[in-house]
C-alpha cells in the first residue's frame, strides 16, 4: 500500500497495488460482448412490444411517417427508436369548456364538482344582435373518428378546435337580441352550433366529430346583472297583467255578446210572433166578414155563442132563477157558496 498527495483522506491518495491489478484481470476475464449483445438484445425484445388499450388506436410512425395502424391489444413495432406509436383514443368522449374550468369531480353517484374561480372573460363574454353583452358559458363534447387526420392534417387541432367553437358561438349569438340568448333562442343556438361546427371540422380535416353542444349558464355581465334582473322582472309583471286582463276579457266580452244576440234573438222571435199573429187575426176577421155579409143575422148569433161559451166557464157557479120567485134566498145559501175561482184562489194560498 502506498500514499501520493493526489486525494483522498487528508488530501492524500491510498493505492492497493495488488486488488488493483486483480480487479484488472477479472475484467480483462469478462465476456463482455455477449454481455452488451445480451443487453441490447433484451432491450430491443421490451422496446418492441407495446399494448393498445380497447378505447385507443395506435398510430404507427416510422422515423416520423406514418405506416399503419395498431388495433387494441398486444402488438409489435421495430425497437430502438425506428418506429414509434401514439396513442389516440378514439372511442373515448371529450370535452371542451368554455367560460368555465372543472377543477376536479369526486364520487359517482352523488358527483361533487369543483370549478376554478379563475376568470374566462375573454371567452364567455359576447356581444349579441341589439348590441348588448352576454355572459355565455358552453360545453363541447366530441369524439376522435379518425385517428390519422387527427394527427397528420391540422396542427394543434385542440387549439384550432377551441378556436373554431369559439367562431361559431360568437357567430350564432351576434344574430341574436340578448332576450333570445338568455331565453326561448338557447337550444336553436346549440344546434346551429353543432352544425356549423361539424362543417368546420370536416373542412378542415380535423377528424373530430361534435356529438353535443350545451349552454351551460347565459347570464348578463356580473355589473349589470341587478339592472337586467329588475328589467326582466318588470318584462314579467307586464305579461302577467296582460294576461290577467285578457283572461277577464275572455270571461267578459263572450258573455255579454252571447246576452246581446240571445236578446236580439228573443226581440225577433217576439216581432215575428207579433206578425204572425197581427196578420192571422186580420186574415180571421176577414174571413168573418165575409161570413158575415153573407148571413148577418146568422154571423152575429154564432159569434154570442161563442164569446159565452168562453167567458161562461170563468164565472164559477151560476144560478138561474125566475124574478117572479119569492123566498128562494134562504134556501140557497148564496152567502155561503163563493165563486169556485175565489175558493181555488184562497185554497192555493
Amino acid at each position: 500500500m502506498s500514499a501520493t498527495d493526489d486525494g483522498g483522506f487528508g488530501g492524500r491518495r491510498i493505492e492497493f497495488p495488488g486488488v488493483h491489478r486483480d480487479w484488472r484481470a477479472a475484467l480483462d476475464r469478462l465476456p463482455l460482448r455477449p454481455i452488451i449483445l445480451a443487453v441490447l438484445a433484451l432491450v430491443a425484445a421490451f422496446g418492441s412490444v407495446y399494448t393498445v388499450d380497447p378505447e385507443e388506436t395506435g398510430v404507427v410512425q416510422r422515423f416520423g411517417a406514418y405506416v399503419r395502424e395498431a388495433p387494441p391489444g398486444l402488438n409489435f413495432k421495430l425497437p430502438l427508436g425506428v418506429e414509434t406509436v401514439v396513442k389516440v383514443p378514439v372511442e373515448r368522449q371529450l370535452k371542451e369548456e368554455f367560460g368555465f374550468r372543472t377543477v376536479r369531480t369526486e364520487g359517482r353517484t352523488e358527483a361533487r364538482t369543483e370549478y376554478s374561480g379563475r376568470s374566462f372573460d375573454d371567452e364567455s363574454l359576447m356581444l349579441t344582435g341589439d348590441l348588448n353583452i352576454a355572459d355565455v358559458e358552453w360545453v363541447v363534447q366530441y369524439r376522435i373518428v379518425d385517428a390519422y387526420d387527427y394527427l397528420f392534417r391540422v396542427r394543434n387541432v385542440r387549439e384550432t378546435f377551441r378556436a373554431m367553437t369559439e367562431a361559431v358561438v360568437r357567430e350564432a349569438v351576434g344574430d341574436r337580441t340578448v332576450n333570445e340568448v338568455l331565453t326561448v333562442g338557447r337550444q336553436e343556438i346549440a344546434t346551429l352550433v353543432e352544425e356549423g361546427l361539424q362543417a368546420l371540422c370536416d373542412q378542415y380535416e380535423t377528424g373530430l366529430k361534435v356529438e353535443q353542444v350545451v349552454l351551460q349558464n347565459v347570464n348578463p355581465p356580473e355589473a349589470v346583472k341587478a339592472s337586467f334582473n329588475a328589467v326582466n322582472q318588470a318584462q314579467q309583471e307586464r305579461e302577467e297583467r296582460i294576461n290577467t286582463a285578457q283572461r277577464e276579457y275572455n270571461q267578459v266580452i263572450p258573455r255579454a255578446q252571447g246576452e246581446a244576440q240571445q236578446t236580439v234573438e228573443r226581440a225577433e222571435g217576439y216581432a215575428l210572433d207579433r206578425v204572425n199573429r197581427a196578420e192571422g187575426d186580420a186574415a180571421r176577421f176577414t174571413a168573418l166578414f165575409e161570413e158575415y155579409r153573407k148571413a148577418p143575422e146568422v154571423t152575429r148569433k154564432r159569434i154570442y155563442l161563442e164569446t159565452l161559451g168562453r167567458v161562461l166557464p170563468k164565472a164559477g157557479r151560476k144560478v138561474v132563477v125566475d124574478e117572479e120567485v119569492r123566498g128562494l134566498l134562504p134556501l140557497l145559501n148564496l152567502d155561503g157558496v163563493r165563486p169556485a175561482a175565489a175558493a181555488a184562489q184562497e185554497g192555493g194560498r
